[in-house]
């Protein structure tokens, strides 16, 4: 299983700005307080059996969000992977809800076929016992400019649909959660009322060392505003997503996640695991001293 988008450096943040779509017709706005906390969502980047995911479930409180991988989406969902999934949702969180699993999908920055991009999706929400084992899909290496004529945001957004009418076809009452990876700022057209391509965005992903020294700051941009904290987006608190590895210690680990919610994530992730697969072992000091520290932001 390969891991995809990392967190970018300052430069290369730039850059990208530098390309951006235009602005969006949203604009910055005073950041309100979000109604929820912190909470911890892990990309468990294992096989169903295998130690990490174990410790995932028997974690307390239980992470908020999990994500499945079977070979980047490639693999059939099978029998085992959806027996874990199960499980993983059965555990309750530190708000008192239950664990969501999202499968792994991804985009290649919305340059992969699209009718490929759904047979993935259709690998975790069709299954041959007609039941749903995860409540929704984590695009990953997604876009996070706008594209001509927003072409780039509305390849997102009809993906998002299309899981929406998929996972309501098989359970009308069903909430899914849809998921977008830039790994860094998302261009606001993303977010347009209407047109919200996701849920939530992973807004950062890369080191520890990134993340508390070159990160330029900000969910979201566009040329006019630049980088800002995109918190008029976010009336949940769950809008944005930051994932954090080569974590030097359970202390740096703290430090992470309250600079995650200061930064405006609802959901974050401290690892010291590190490259080339940030995603695939236990953090040495347990989930369970995550969720429980993520609690107490908020």
């Amino acid at each position: 299983m390969r891991t995809r988008a990392k967190g970018l450096t300052a430069l290369l943040l730039g850059a990208l700005l530098a390309t951006a779509a235009p602005a969006a017709t949203a604009t910055t706005a005073a950041a309100t307080t979000p109604v929820r906390g912190l909470e911890i969502g892990v990309p468990a980047y294992v096989y169903p059996n295998q130690q990490m995911l174990l410790d995932v479930q028997a974690a307390q409180p239980a992470p908020s969000i999990v994500i499945l991988n079977p070979n980047n989406g490639d693999n059939p969902f099978d029998a085992s992977w959806q027996a874990r999934a199960d499980a993983l949702r059965a555990r309750t969180t530190a708000t008192g809800e239950h664990t969501r699993v999202l499968g792994y999908v991804h985009t290649e920055r919305g340059t992969r076929d699209r009718d490929a991009v759904l047979a993935s999706v259709r690998n975790y929400l069709v299954t041959t016992d007609g039941k749903l084992h995860v409540d929704g899909i984590f695009f990953d290496t997604t876009s996070r400019d706008c594209g001509p004529d927003n072409a780039q945001r509305d390849y997102y957004l009809d993906l998002r649909r299309q899981v929406q009418a998929l996972v309501h076809s098989i359970d009308p009452a069903a909430q899914e959660l849809v998921v977008n990876n830039p790994g860094t700022a998302v261009a606001d057209c993303f977010l347009e009322a209407g047109k919200r391509t996701a849920d939530t965005f992973v807004t950062f992903e890369g080191s520890y060392a990134a993340y508390t020294g070159s990160w330029l700051g900000g969910n979201v941009f566009n040329l006019t505003a630049g980088y800002y904290s995109g918190a008029a987006f976010d009336p949940s608190g769950t809008g944005y997503w930051h994932l954090v590895h080569a974590v030097p210690d359970a202390t740096a680990m703290r430090t992470a996640l309250s600079t995650a919610f200061t930064r405006g994530a609802g959901y974050a992730y401290a690892t010291d695991d590190v490259l080339p697969n940030p995603w695939d072992a236990s953090p040495s000091w347990g989930f369970g001293a995550e969720t429980a520290y993520a609690g107490t932001l908020g």
